[in-house]
């Protein structure tokens, strides 16, 4: 069970486990990173770990020269790219149902992805990137629906490209700023504030749709 205080905690001070990480493990903190982001994007039942807050945060240790950044970029793109690949491959086999009956598994999730398919079709798995929850669960509702694989691994990739780049770049040049830098928790919560928007909006959109046709 994720422990809500910790997890909260983990994202808000991200850089602060961050540094430590890299202090303790060295080169390793790359296959770390590697993993942390494949999962978020490849697994259903993981949606909480940190994404773009922990990009931006990469892009700023590696700014420091705490990371290579194009080594950490390189890696991440293959991380990004290659978890929605899983995921999809995920829904495609096993299906909803699989996982209907785990606790860890939010069915409203689930809703919220359809609705998201419903309202931008295909390009859903390029902008569902720059939305937590939807950007977990995008490809496996591709993989539920039988979306054509090759047609799916375009938009991946671009989608993929997209948000990694523009996190971890922006975090490059930006999070060192000194106003930055003294005020990171700051940056990170409207970060994640700015990312559920359209998430939120689609949502307000949906009940208000609701109550003009009941």
């Amino acid at each position: 069970m994720v422990n809500l205080s910790k997890l909260v905690d983990l994202i808000l001070h991200v850089d602060k486990y961050l540094g430590t990480i890299i202090a303790q493990y060295g080169i390793l903190t790359y296959i770390l990173l590697f993993l942390v982001i494949f999962a978020e994007t490849g697994f259903v039942l993981t949606p909480f770990l940190p994404g773009d807050s922990l990009l931006f945060t990469i892009g700023a240790f590696s700014a420091q020269k705490y990371l290579n950044i194009f080594i950490i970029w390189l890696s991440l793109l293959f991380a990004a790219i290659l978890g929605d690949s899983v995921n999809y491959w995920i829904g495609n086999k096993l299906g909803e149902k699989f996982f209907s009956g785990m606790k860890l598994f939010k069915p409203e999730y689930m809703e919220k992805t359809k609705e998201f398919y419903a309202k931008h079709g295909k390009k859903t798995i390029i902008l569902a990137r720059f939305v937590p929850i939807v950007r977990t669960f995008a490809p496996f509702v591709a993989g539920i629906g039988k979306m054509n694989y090759k047609e799916f691994l375009t938009f991946n990739i671009f989608g993929g490209f997209l948000w990694v780049s523009t996190f971890l770049w922006t975090g490059f040049f930006f999070g060192n700023l000194p106003i930055v830098k003294d005020n990171f928790s700051v940056f990170i919560i409207i970060i994640i504030i700015a990312s559920f928007i359209p998430l939120i909006i689609e949502l307000i959109k949906h009940k208000q749709e609701k109550k003009n046709n009941p």
